[in-house]
């Protein structure tokens, strides 16, 4: 079971719009809370850490498994 504030689905959906879709949810969770997203675009290894760093707010893990689907968790802190 996550702890994450908010769960989405991103699998299937190719760079830009995963950006734009971790950015639309982040503004919907409370400042120190957390967006756990699922996405099978591999751009997002670099897309996702890049958007924290210029949004500010905070990568706290990205993981692959055996399926290539990429998990991360961001922190909204902005």
């Amino acid at each position: 079971m996550s702890d994450a504030d908010l769960v989405i689905d991103l699998k299937g959906l190719l760079c830009p719009i995963p950006v734009v879709k971790i950015a639309k949810a982040i503004k919907t969770v409370e400042v120190g809370q957390i967006v756990e997203a699922e996405a099978s675009d591999p751009g997002v290894l670099a897309d996702i850490p890049s958007w924290c760093k210029s949004t500010g707010n905070e990568m706290l893990s990205m993981e692959k498994d055996d399926n290539k689907i990429f998990t991360f968790r961001v922190k909204r802190v902005a």
